[in-house]
């Protein structure tokens, strides 16, 4: 079965869910308005500048899970969907996920935003299953850091790769789609590279590379 991939935000969807999942709980007075907005915005730059330490990263936007019920955490996540995630929808993606599934193809995200935030986004695409970085839990709940090795960058070749040895897929003819240059790695890798809204580092390769540019907006 031909895997068709997708990066999440600001590939399937119109925006960052993890950054704006930041901005949601400083809008609602969750954290600290001016220290964790700063920080927030600082690692988004990072993330775009291809400088982003991911573990870090993770443990600044984990570190909440630990302090609050799981009740009340869920209630956050539901309207934090309605009221950020619903409007970045894109018709044109529904569209695109829509045409591999209807060829047979088995629809894979593949995300460096943590499962928590991404889990309910993958479910409302309808998609076959979803590889993100993972939240760390115990006995006792979220535990503040990540399981497993981050899906970002690099990462996301080893947890597909992974996830290829445990479910017996494999990468011929294998479609990713994704908007970033933090994405070479894996979009070098398969045999049918797309770029979607690409940051100006990606335009360039697919432009050299012969790949295709496409947009969903």
């Amino acid at each position: 079965m031909t895997l068709a991939i997708f990066d999440l935000d600001n590939t399937l969807i119109a925006g960052d869910s993890d950054h704006l999942w930041g901005e949601y709980l400083v809008s609602q007075g969750i954290v600290d308005a001016e220290g964790f907005k700063a920080t927030n915005d600082q690692f988004y730059e990072d993330y775009l500048a291809g400088q982003l330490d991911i573990h870090a990263y993770q443990r600044f936007v984990l570190k909440i899970l630990t302090e609050h019920p799981l009740e009340q955490l869920l209630r956050w996540r539901e309207a934090f969907m309605a009221r950020e995630i619903a409007p970045l929808m894109l018709p044109r993606a529904a569209e695109l996920l829509a045409q591999h599934r209807a060829q047979g193809h088995f629809l894979l995200i593949i995300t460096a935003t943590n499962d928590f935030i991404t889990q309910p986004i993958a479910e409302q695409l309808g998609v076959d299953h979803l590889l993100a970085t993972t939240a760390g839990q115990d006995d006792s709940g979220y535990t503040g850091d990540i399981t497993g090795v981050p899906c970002y960058r690099e990462g996301k070749i080893t947890r597909l790769e992974a996830w290829l040895a445990d479910t017996g897929h494999d990468l011929a003819g294998a479609y990713f789609y994704s908007d970033s240059h933090n994405d070479l790695p894996l979009l070098r890798k398969v045999d049918n590279p797309v770029a979607v809204d690409p940051d100006p580092t990606l335009a360039a390769t697919a432009r050299e590379q012969g790949w295709p540019i496409i947009s969903l907006r």
